[in-house]
């Protein structure tokens, strides 16, 4: 079978994806179904993968999910506990202390606590946490959920405590010996090379969020009442971008999204509440009364006003459950501390399942579900709450995991049948590399272009960087040797394509969803983060083609061509989907004139 036709037959179970949850707006309830029948139906008939494989996939799938909707049911019971002890409130007090800006309170929690987290815990946990935190704050489910998926991007690379990177590029890379005689040195040159990418394509993230907020939930379904705070955005992507690269550079890649997200948050916190490139308070944005707002925007997750029962909270005994939550995700990812073999001791293994070779295993303590659920106990006795609201508490978080269930109890077995295709008697790659292989073929010298969607899709598919990573890195360098290119700059660009692939994950999107009670849209959710994934891959992909063709091609190039026309079509995109034309043209114009 020709590398075309193969291609095109792993992109189908991703076609149907973007036809029926996308295109259709299915929920991905009865989308996903449909993905996972047409995965099976390639692996038994066109790569002759043993039943008993498909069955061994299927069922690490279902575990995959298990531990997702542990973490999804932890996040939701912390929420819960917060807003039953009265801690939601005075949170809310505090962000409207600051600013009653919903602009500058997105970017602060989505943008700057989002990527601390990421930092500490990646795998999906900044959705986790910051968005059911918005949705506290009195955002649109929706709203938050897109926020939550925009800035997972940047500081995903390095999340985790850089683990796409020391796991996720390190295995890929080093199932070639003959590469390196020093892979963890290699990992750390990639890693340099990633953050720089980062750093250019990030700066212009938390503008994303805010535009995209106004455009999609204001009043005036205006890009430009988003684009008014660029001062203040871009305040905040250099205080995060500039200590996350320094970081890069001289500790290596387990620490830039944790330190640059934390420092960022301080600047950003400080700069604020002394009205630093702030919005006047007579312009400060906000939704419309929430009688007004479009029923696909509200999840089920009802956010209730409750006033601790003292009649009062200090705004550091309600933020403590928060913070506590960051350290212990600190505390037990640092493989140097005893804490984090404490939490990793407890491990539940299912070997070699149907003898297929698929082993699959979890440590529950370990998951983020267990320190949502240990700071949710403290936060009982913190808040000195009573039983019953606790267990009003329990109660509603069970019931918005389960109506999340039916979604990735297909999603993630599809993931699980599609990356466990390879070693069939057909004599077929697995799935994605064949799909890579054929685009490949076509792109020939303009791979660099194409490698970040590449990581991007193979982030879509598995739902994480580290997986994409691991399936790709090899590939990549491959390619770009083939090419006649430096390698390691083509492995950089898989890396960053990968963590950008996480604003469109289906099973992040549908995890987060279903965080804030928001399940069914996960489609709607994904059209609108599909722009900025595009925007985000384009240009770190152009920007690298022109590093890489730079001595033999010029500066003058395709990839500087496209970086500077996308820089162009920005400004004309806004203007043009704007109504105010004029408004805007006064507050973009100081941004090209610098």
């Amino acid at each position: 079978m020709s590398t075309g036709m193969l291609a095109f037959l792993s992109l189908l179970p991703i076609l149907v994806v973007g036809v029926f949850l996308i295109g259709l707006r299915w929920p991905a309830s009865r989308a996903m179904p449909i993905s996972y029948l047409v995965a099976i139906v390639l692996a038994l008939f066109v790569w002759k993968m043993p039943g008993a494989n498909v069955a061994a996939a299927s069922i690490h799938g279902l575990i995959v999910a298990g531990t997702l909707l542990y973490i999804i049911f932890g996040a939701i019971l912390l929420l819960n506990t917060l807003q039953e002890s009265g801690g939601i409130k005075t949170i809310r007090q505090g962000f409207t202390d600051i600013s009653g800006d919903r602009r500058v309170q997105v970017i602060i929690v989505a943008w700057l606590f989002g990527s601390f987290i990421e930092g500490s815990a990646g795998f999906g946990t900044p959705a986790a946490v910051a968005v059911p935190l918005l949705v506290g704050l009195g955002f649109p489910a929706m709203a938050a959920v897109v926020a939550g998926m925009i800035i997972q991007s940047t500081p995903v690379s390095f999340g985790a405590v850089g683990t796409p990177m020391l796991v996720g590029v390190f295995s890929g890379l080093s199932g070639d010996a003959g590469l390196s005689n020093d892979f963890l040195g290699l990992v750390n040159v990639i890693a340099v090379k990633v953050a720089f990418l980062h750093m250019i394509a990030g700066t212009l993230v938390p503008l994303f969020v805010v535009a995209l907020m106004t455009r999609y939930f204001g009043k005036n379904k205006s890009f430009s009442e988003g684009i008014k705070v660029w001062k203040f955005a871009l305040f905040s992507s250099f205080a995060m971008t500039i200590p996350y690269i320094i970081v890069a550079n001289l500790l290596g890649p387990e620490f830039p999204s944790m330190i640059g997200g934390l420092t960022g948050l301080a600047i950003v916190i400080f700069a604020a509440k002394r009205g630093f490139l702030m919005p006047p308070k007579e312009e400060e944005w906000d939704f419309e009364e929430k009688s007004n707002w479009d029923p696909e925007w509200i999840g089920n997750l009802e956010i209730k006003d409750i006033t601790h029962k003292s009649g009062s909270m200090s705004m550091f005994r309600a933020w403590t459950p928060y913070v506590l939550v960051g350290l212990l995700l600190i505390l037990t990812r640092i493989n140097s501390l005893p804490i984090a073999g404490w939490f990793k001791a407890w491990s539940i293994s299912f070997e070699n399942i149907f003898d297929s070779g698929i082993t699959s295993s979890f440590q529950p303590l370990y998951l983020p579900g267990t320190i949502f659920i240990i700071v949710s106990a403290i936060t009982y006795f913190l808040h000195g709450m009573n039983a019953s609201a606790y267990r009003r508490a329990w109660s509603q978080s069970g019931k918005t995991m389960i109506s999340a269930s039916t979604a990735l109890i297909f999603t993630v077995p599809m993931v699980q049948v599609f990356l466990n295709t390879g070693g069939g008697a057909a004599g077929f790659d697995k799935m994605p590399i064949e799909l890579a292989n054929g685009v490949a073929a076509l792109a020939g010298d303009y791979w660099p272009l194409f490698s970040t969607f590449i990581g991007g899709m193979g982030a879509f598919i598995a739902g994480s960087n580290t997986v994409s990573n691991m399936m790709f890195s090899l590939f990549q360098y491959n390619v770009g040797s083939n090419i006649g290119v430096d390698p390691t700059w083509i492995v950089a660009l898989q890396a960053v394509g990968g963590a950008a692939g996480n604003m469109i994950c289906v099973h992040n999107v549908v995890a987060a969803s279903a965080v804030v009670g928001l399940v069914g849209k996960e489609g709607a959710v994904i059209r609108k983060t599909l722009f900025p994934f595009t925007y985000y891959a384009l240009l770190s992909g152009s920007i690298g083609y022109s590093i890489v063709w730079y001595s033999q091609k010029g500066i003058f190039n395709i990839g500087s061509f496209i970086a500077v026309a996308i820089a162009f079509a920005a400004v004309y995109i806004i203007a043009t989907n704007n109504k105010r034309s004029g408004l805007l043209v006064q507050e973009v114009s100081p941004v090209i004139k610098q």
